[in-house]
C-alpha cells in the first residue's frame, strides 16, 4: 500500500514552493522521516522528510515545478528496498557521468545521508564524489561544500579525460558564441522583487563617512587568541559594528523606525538584519535583540548564521523581522557602493574593505587603515541630519571602541 507525500507547512503566509532537488529516487530505500526532497521558498530550502519507511515510488512531480503546501509530491511504496541498495552502486561508474551524480546519494544511507545538508547534496552531484569516502570537516564531523569541492581537485588526472573529451568536440563544429538560459530560483525572484519593490516605495538617499579603523584593528590583534580560547569563537569587525550601531539607533530612534501607512512605528529593540551569501543567493537572518548582547553573543549569532547559511538549514523564522540591516560587501573587496534598504525597514549600513589611504592627524599626512561606510535611508522618514549623525556616532565608536564599553 502507497503512502502520500505531501508538501507541508512552510510557514506563515508562505503557500508554495519550487522543487529544487529529488534527495531519493524511485526504487531507493528511504527511512522514516528521511528527506526524499528538497524545496525552495522565497526564503530558505526545505526539505521533505518521508512519512514512513519504505521504497520510494513514483513522482508526481518534477525539479523546477511550482506545488502548494498539501499537494501531492511523490509516494512511498511498502518494502525494505533492497533491490535498490544492491543495484545503486553499480551505475557509480566513470564512464557514464550522468547515472552516477544520480545515484551518489543512495550508498550513503541512514544517519550519513541525514546528515547531509541540501547544498552538499548538490555539491556531491555535481563533482560525483563519494560522499563515503571524504572526511567532514564542519561541526560533528559533518561534510561541508568545502570538503567535497577539495576531494573532487584531488581525484586522480585520469577521472575528468572522459568528460574532456566530448566537451572539446562541439566547440570547432559550432564556432559560434553560446548562450544559457537557466531558470531563476523563488530565492532570486524574491530578492529582485523586494528590491525594486524598495526602490519603487521608498525614497532613498545615501550618506557616506569613512572610519580610522586602526583601534579596532590593535583591539582585534591583542586579544584575538583570549577571545577564541574563552568564547570559542573568532573575533571578528562585524561584532564590534553590529554593537556600535545598536548604540547609535538609540541615540537616532528614527533609523531604527519603519513606516506603516500613514504611521511611524518605533521599536524600542535592535533587530540586525545581517547579509549573509548562501548557495542561491543572499539571506538576511536577524540578530533578535542584539543591543542586549555582548561583542561575543553577537560574533556566535553571526557565525553560526554564516555556516547554516552554507548548509542551507536556516529557518525561515530566523529571516522575518529585522529593523535595521548591515550589509558587508567589503568581504568580497568591494571599496564604496549605495546599499537598498531592506523593506519595511528604513535603513541599511554598507560596510566596505579596509584601505591604507593617507590622511591628515594632528597636521602630519600619515597613513591608516580607512573603511567607508554608506548609509541607505528612507528619506519620508530618516532627515538628512539624522543620517548624518547616525553615521557620525558609529564612525566615533569604532574609532575609539571604549565608547562602545561605557556606552558613551
Amino acid at each position: 500500500m502507497a503512502t502520500e507525500v505531501l508538501v507541508p507547512t512552510l510557514g506563515e503566509s508562505i503557500t508554495e514552493a519550487t522543487v529544487g532537488e529529488w534527495l531519493k529516487q524511485p526504487g531507493d530505500a528511504v527511512a522514516a522521516d528521511e528527506p526524499i526532497a528538497s524545496l525552495e521558498t522565497d526564503k530558505v530550502s526545505v526539505e521533505v522528510p518521508s512519512p514512513v519507511a519504505g521504497v520510494m515510488g513514483q513522482h508526481a512531480v518534477k525539479v523546477g515545478d511550482t506545488v502548494e503546501v498539501g499537494a501531492l509530491i511523490a509516494t512511498i511504496e511498502s518494502g525494505d528496498g533492497a533491490p535498490a541498495k544492491s543495484a545503486a552502486p553499480q551505475p557509480a561508474v566513470t564512464e557514464s557521468p550522468a547515472p552516477a551524480a544520480a545515484s551518489s546519494p543512495a550508498p550513503a544511507q541512514g544517519d550519513a545521508a541525514a546528515a547531509l545538508s541540501p547544498s552538499v547534496r548538490r555539491a556531491v552531484l555535481e563533482h560525483g564524489v563519494d560522499p563515503s569516502t571524504v572526511k567532514g570537516t564542519g561541526k560533528d564531523g559533518r561534510l561541508t561544500k568545502e570538503d567535497v569541492a577539495a576531494a573532487a581537485s584531488t581525484k586522480p588526472a585520469t577521472a575528468p579525460e572522459p568528460q574532456a573529451a566530448p566537451a572539446a568536440a562541439p566547440a570547432p563544429a559550432s564556432g559560434g558564441r553560446k548562450e544559457e538560459r537557466v531558470k531563476m530560483t523563488r530565492l532570486r525572484q524574491t530578492i529582485a522583487k523586494r528590491l525594486k519593490e524598495a526602490q519603487n516605495t521608498a525614497a532613498m538617499l545615501t550618506t557616506f563617512n569613512d572610519v580610522d579603523m586602526t583601534a579596532v584593528i590593535e583591539a582585534r590583534a591583542k586579544y584575538k587568541d583570549l577571545f577564541e580560547k574563552k568564547h570559542g569563537v573568532r573575533l571578528g569587525f562585524m561584532g564590534f559594528f553590529v554593537k556600535a550601531a545598536t548604540m547609535a539607533l538609540k541615540d537616532i530612534p528614527s533609523v531604527n523606525a519603519s513606516v506603516e501607512g500613514d504611521e511611524i512605528v518605533y521599536h524600542d529593540y535592535a533587530d540586525i538584519s545581517v547579509a549573509v551569501s548562501a548557495p542561491n543567493g543572499l539571506v538576511v537572518p536577524v540578530i533578535r535583540d542584539a543591543q542586549d548582547l555582548s561583542v561575543a553573543g553577537i560574533e556566535k549569532t553571526i557565525g553560526d548564521f554564516g555556516r547554516r547559511a552554507k548548509d542551507g538549514t536556516l529557518k525561515m523564522d530566523e529571516m522575518k523581522g529585522g529593523t535595521f540591516t548591515i550589509s558587508n560587501g567589503g568581504v568580497f573587496g568591494s571599496l564604496m557602493s549605495t546599499p537598498i534598504i531592506n523593506p519595511p525597514q528604513s535603513a541599511v549600513l554598507g560596510l566596505h574593505r579596509i584601505e591604507e589611504r593617507p590622511v591628515v592627524r594632528d597636521g602630519l599626512v600619515v597613513v591608516r587603515p580607512m573603511m567607508y561606510l554608506a548609509l541607505s535611508y528612507d528619506h519620508r522618514l530618516i532627515d538628512g541630519r539624522e543620517a548624518v549623525t547616525f553615521l557620525v556616532a558609529l564612525k566615533n565608536a569604532i574609532e575609539d571602541p571604549t565608547r562602545i564599553l561605557i556606552d558613551l
